[in-house]
């Protein structure tokens, strides 16, 4: 019978179907008795992540796998008059259980990490289960959970609410969930990594063009944003940039950006080799706050050129793109760039494969050639 058991139903020690499932501090589910046994012979590691345990671990029953095991176990012992209707019913009913885990009173600590692993696990690749839990009312109980000290949970709560904002129709509901205020929150005083989640959450929200004017005129949601570019670090950094790109694509972002010190940071993390912030600067160039103050950063036309020279491809479009608005702007960047050598570089540029780079760079060329 095991073999037709979903896997989650299966202790990770002995391989057999749960009969009483227990949750260890390590948010990991086992049988028992095979924990148990682990225990006794002295092991103070759980099984699984290899992380220490106390010296007296406390085994919590869960109550909601153990009565998925049970309601399937009845279900496969019932024929189906019509097999087709309905092939796969494990992962709906493995759903809804770990729902009415995770907003039960009673949920431990261990027990909602449990269901937040799970449903997350679940939920990476399936669109039904995300309308499933969306469609529960779990959302607002799993915003709690973002809310929590524990650094574990508050991981989970997020990875949990990105996989929900993949489909369109639940990125608006969420915000009107009020997830913005919680994202923004955690990114300011949160772990490393969730902080990371939390920017990549906002930019998955302002894949919809209402959420980014939302996101925008949220109360320190790009202040924010930019905090984590001058206090961040690695992924984090990477993230909140991509962020702010997604965000500043709407035209009335950009102001907001640029008054909120975005400039100098970018372009300092530019020269660091980070190019995400070079495409951010591209689009604070399209408004005139963006261009002053971008000018007025020592060393601008050094990052550019830097990044035309030896950037992506997708680096050198941008690059191109921001000097040459620059230039248009002011005379002084125009007779600047002529002396680094812009002009023949862009002539370079004429025959390459990249159709927007060609574009770019002959618009450049133009522009030096044809002033001062």
């Amino acid at each position: 019978m095991a073999t037709h058991f979903p896997d989650d139903f299966k202790c990770p020690i002995s391989l057999e179907i749960m009969s009483d499932p227990v949750i260890l501090s390590s948010g990991h589910t086992f049988d028992r008795s095979s924990i148990q046994r682990w225990l006794d012979s002295g092991h103070r590691t759980c099984p699984i992540t290899k992380l220490p345990l106390p010296e007296h671990p406390r085994l919590i029953p869960n109550h909601a796998l153990r009565s998925l095991i049970s309601s399937f176990t009845i279900q496969k012992s019932q024929p189906d008059p019509n097999p087709y209707r309905n092939p796969n019913p494990s992962k709906k009913h493995q759903t809804q259980f770990l729902i009415s885990a995770l907003v039960s009173q009673s949920s431990t600590l261990e027990s909602s990490l449990h269901s937040l692993s799970q449903l997350t696990r679940l939920t990476k690749l399936d669109p039904c289960l995300r309308r499933q839990i969306t469609e529960s009312g779990a959302v607002s109980t799993i915003l709690n959970c973002v809310d929590s000290t524990e650094s574990e949970i508050q991981e989970k709560a997020l990875t949990l609410l990105l996989n929900l904002s993949l489909d369109d129709d639940n990125k608006v509901g969420l915000v009107a969930e009020g997830v913005i205020g919680r994202v923004i929150n955690v990114i300011r005083v949160g772990s490393p990594s969730s902080r990371a989640i939390g920017c990549t959450m906002l930019t998955s929200l302002a894949v919809v063009e209402v959420n980014k004017a939302t996101i925008g005129a949220y109360p320190n949601a790009i202040k924010t944003l930019i905090w984590v570019l001058y206090n961040g670090k690695g992924r984090e950094v990477r993230e909140a940039a991509t962020a702010l790109y997604a965000i500043c694509s709407f035209v009335d972002n950009r102001k907001r950006a640029v008054e909120c010190g975005a400039v100098p940071i970018l372009m300092k993390i530019g020269g660091m080799g980070l190019e995400r912030a070079v495409e951010v600067l591209s689009l604070l160039v399209k408004c005139k706050e963006g261009r002053e103050e971008i000018r007025k950063v020592n060393g601008c036309l050094e990052v550019l050129v830097k990044v035309i020279r030896n950037g992506s491809e997708r680096g050198v479009q941008c690059a191109l793109f921001t000097l040459n608005c620059l230039c248009s702007f002011a005379e002084e960047m125009r007779v600047e760039a002529k002396k680094d050598g812009v002009l023949e570089i862009c002539v370079g540029f004429l025959d390459d494969e990249n159709e927007k780079i060609r574009r770019n760079a002959a618009n450049l060329v133009q522009n030096l050639s044809c002033r001062g």
